[in-house]
């Protein structure tokens, strides 16, 4: 069971369970709620109201583990499983596989075969993602486990403590080493797949280093400093370097490799419980280094 334990301390007492759990642990209005009504809300081994008044020593337990079911198939299938703890699963997302179930892809996706993996491990879980990758980018995907990590990650996202990298073949030899592509991109239209670069659009941030180069193909890490719909693929497209084997972004009618040469192959972020920095990185897929042999490039 995944708990959140705090031990008052002088000084803090006087305030309401309530306003402590906000304040000191940042838990959020509805989790407060929901946990208070389930009774997963104790202090000295005791469910309390929340206006109850802390006191010094007063040990103030969180249960965050909770009965939940979600309207998603389990399938068993096989699942490349990067890390695990109580509160995080991290899955290293294979190409050809969407994350989450939508009006066409019911089934085959990331989260049926994780939901199936949480009942067949007995973890009384729902799939929250963390992250997301579009259905033909490889890599790594997070899941929380409950909702004070889901919340505690995705708020994280939005500062420098969550990094995330990938790796990605494009097109051309790319002459300028390193770089930062600050360009603001734009949905023109609200049944719009496709994005562009445009004066009209959120500011968007990619950095990246050449790793390897040679005449007609690049090996090039990235970082995303913010984290808009197919903003990497959008980016090395404006600057004439598309990803190798991205249809939409891409060069039409070549035939290199099934699908788009992209990889989230490391992630930086906190562990919920600890604030510790955890650090993954997986290596690229089998397609994308047998594009790198057959260009010479070394892996």
């Amino acid at each position: 069971m995944s708990v959140i334990k705090e031990v008052v301390k002088a000084g803090e007492e006087g305030s309401t369970i309530r306003n402590y759990l906000k304040g000191k642990l940042g838990l959020s209005t509805r989790l407060i709620r929901g946990a208070s009504k389930d009774g997963r809300i104790k202090v000295n081994g005791s469910a309390v109201r929340m206006n109850y008044i802390i006191k010094p020593s007063d040990v103030v337990v969180v249960e965050l583990s909770k009965a939940e079911s979600q309207d998603i198939e389990p399938e068993k299938m096989p699942l490349s499983i990067v890390y695990e703890n109580e509160d995080i699963l991290v899955v290293n997302k294979p190409p050809y596989m969407v994350c989450h179930p939508t009006r066409s892809h019911q089934s085959g996706t990331l989260a049926n075969g994780v939901l199936y993996y949480f009942k067949e491990t007995n973890q009384s879980c729902i799939v929250r993602l963390v992250n997301r990758l579009d259905m033909n980018t490889s890599g790594l995907v997070i899941i929380a486990k409950n909702q004070y990590a889901h919340m505690f990650l995705s708020r994280e996202m939005q500062g420098d403590s969550f990094r995330k990298k990938y790796k990605a073949i494009v097109h051309g030899k790319m002459e300028q080493k390193s770089g930062t592509l600050d360009l603001p991109i734009y949905r023109p239209t609200e049944d719009s797949i496709k994005r562009i670069v445009d004066h009209r659009g959120q500011r968007s941030v990619t950095h990246y280093k050449v790793l390897e180069a040679a005449e007609k193909l690049s090996l090039v890490e990235l970082e995303l400093e913010t984290g808009r719909t197919h903003q990497i693929r959008v980016h090395l497209s404006y600057i004439g370097h598309p990803i190798a084997g991205d249809t939409l972004y891409g060069i039409e009618g070549e035939d290199l490799i099934e699908r788009q040469a992209l990889h989230a192959y490391e992630v930086e972020f906190p562990d919920p419980k600890t604030s510790q920095p955890i650090i993954l990185t997986v290596d690229i897929p089998e397609d994308m280094k047998e594009l790198l042999r057959k260009s010479n490039i070394k892996i």
